[in-house]
């Protein structure tokens, strides 16, 4: 399928528990969708392994796993997890971190950087002990990831034309945080519609509640993706 069909450009996260009903929701969506997002949830409760059946099913799988440890043991996993076939994986925006990602990443694998969480704003970074703001700490993270090379960010649709300007126009954003007009926001403090995410040049979005938690997931995918087409 190519890169510029709408259905690519979303992304579903399966924050589910188990694999029973990761299956259940994505045969209920259908051809709605053809991009599946595993996070730490589902991954450690067979989701791996799901990962490599939905490969072969032709579907594409993003394993949100934010990896962050030392340099050779990052290498080794993102070696590990590109023998399964992934598309996507995510490591958090460190830079020893990325450069080891970027060395084990192999052909196919594309890794994703993610630069301050969603969840985060400035208050909750200045918790944690960082001295910049938000927007500034995502600012820096974009530039050093763009100069070590890795394929993309994952940052807030807020952050998405600043991070654009910094990394160019080859590398891939993709953003967290979207909900529909009229959506709950939940506990994500940054949020944009999947429109003007679109608008804005973001390259995938990645959607869990809005579609997970309907009563017909299919039709919601659906006008997801009409609305960023």
């Amino acid at each position: 399928m190519s890169q510029t069909d709408p259905r690519d450009r979303l992304i579903v996260a399966l924050d589910v528990p188990g694999v029973p009903e990761a299956e259940a929701l994505v045969e209920r969506i259908g051809d709605a969708a053809t991009f599946y997002k595993i996070g730490y949830r589902l991954a450690y409760a067979g989701g791996l392994a799901l990962a490599e059946r939905m490969i072969g099913q032709g579907l594409k799988v993003f394993l949100d796993l934010k990896l962050h440890d030392i340099g050779n043991t990052i290498e080794e996993g993102v070696r590990s997890v590109s023998a399964l076939g992934a598309t996507f994986l995510t490591v958090h925006a460190y830079p020893q971190t990325m450069r080891a990602a970027v060395k084990g990443r192999g052909n196919g694998l594309k890794i994703l950087a993610v630069t301050v969480l969603t969840s985060y704003d400035d208050a909750d970074a200045q918790e944690a002990g960082y001295a910049l703001p938000v927007a500034e700490l995502v600012a820096k993270r974009a530039a050093q990831a763009a100069e070590i090379g890795i394929d993309g960010l994952v940052c807030s649709a807020a952050e998405a034309a600043g991070v654009r300007g910094l990394v160019g126009p080859d590398r891939l954003i993709v953003t967290p945080g979207i909900r529909p007009a009229g959506a709950d926001a939940g506990d994500q403090k940054r949020v944009m519609t999947p429109g003007d995410a679109r608008r804005a040049g973001i390259d995938h979005v990645v959607v869990g509640r809005p579609i997970t938690g309907a009563a017909d997931p299919r039709a919601v995918a659906r006008a997801i993706v009409a609305e960023m087409a």
